[in-house]
């Protein structure tokens, strides 16, 4: 088996394949809230560097407990005693977990539930699809802590939210849940039942079966558009689309849409 898929090669995070390509990464370490530390980033860039070569077509990104993740694992950054410079190669790390994450062309669906905070948050929002259940509470304490955010919440939790509100956030340490939160861009689907394990599986196990490129570029490309000028987007756009549009593997799929047998789009019941 692939170091990069093997659950053996793990500490902090529970690794387990379902199938077609699903995977299940669940952060564990339950008794610290899931908080994130050193040695599980180094564990998330491992695995998110090496999973789409790894045949992996699909991720449920999860917690173990009742929490997602609390963050940053303030205990290990105040015994630490880091130097600003030490800190700053902290958190670019965090960056290169959470660039694998959303650049990685693997979607990422997280089941989300209890705390998404902090770093937490900034790990939900390198994820592609974010489920949450009605317990599930978001919010970025940073600014009570005396500390300032570190692994991309200025750059997705604003761009999800917009500026101004990820400001309010911080500087108050508001929570957002529930409906609100979906409807603030934090998540998009809220379960009824408290189930958001299982609407992340259904939701990976329907974009599995996807063709593996198209998959790639939707969760590669866009975000790399949404970073260029107009022009620039609109060219790339038009490169991304000429090679996914004429892959061998689509044929089988527009003939049958060309011969009326495959499904067609309809309005919800």
């Amino acid at each position: 088996m692939n170091d990069v898929v093997n659950p053996d090669t793990y500490e902090n995070l529970a690794i387990s394949e379902r199938e077609n390509g699903l995977y299940v990464v669940t952060l564990n370490r339950p008794t610290k809230r899931n908080a994130l530390d050193v040695a599980t980033i180094e564990e998330l860039i491992r695995f998110f560097s090496g999973a789409r070569t790894a045949g992996v077509r699909a991720v449920v990104l999860a917690g173990e407990g009742d929490h997602f993740c609390a963050g940053l694992d303030l205990v290990e950054h105040w015994k630490a005693d880091r130097s600003p410079d030490d800190f700053m190669h902290v958190c670019l790390r965090w960056h290169e977990a959470f660039n694998k994450m959303e650049y990685g062309g693997v979607p990422i669906i997280a089941a989300l539930k209890g705390a998404v905070v902090g770093g937490g948050l900034e790990l939900a929002s390198a994820a592609h699809i974010r489920v949450i259940d009605p317990g599930t509470y978001f919010a970025l304490p940073e600014g009570q802590r005396g500390i300032f955010t570190g692994g991309g919440a200025t750059i997705r939790v604003s761009d999800m939210i917009g500026k101004y509100r990820m400001i309010d956030m911080i500087l108050t340490g508001r929570v957002y849940q529930g409906q609100e939160a979906v409807e603030l861009g934090l998540a998009q689907y809220i379960t009824e039942d408290g189930g958001s394990m299982a609407k992340a599986m259904e939701l990976a196990e329907q974009i599995a079966q996807n063709l593996p490129l198209t998959n790639f570029a939707i969760c590669s490309a866009i975000s790399h558009l949404n970073n260029m000028s107009g022009m620039d987007a609109a060219y790339a756009e038009a490169v991304v689309g000429g090679v996914v549009n004429t892959q061998p593997a689509a044929r089988e799929r527009l003939e049958a849409f060309a011969n009326k047998t495959a499904a067609r789009v309809r309005p919800n019941s």
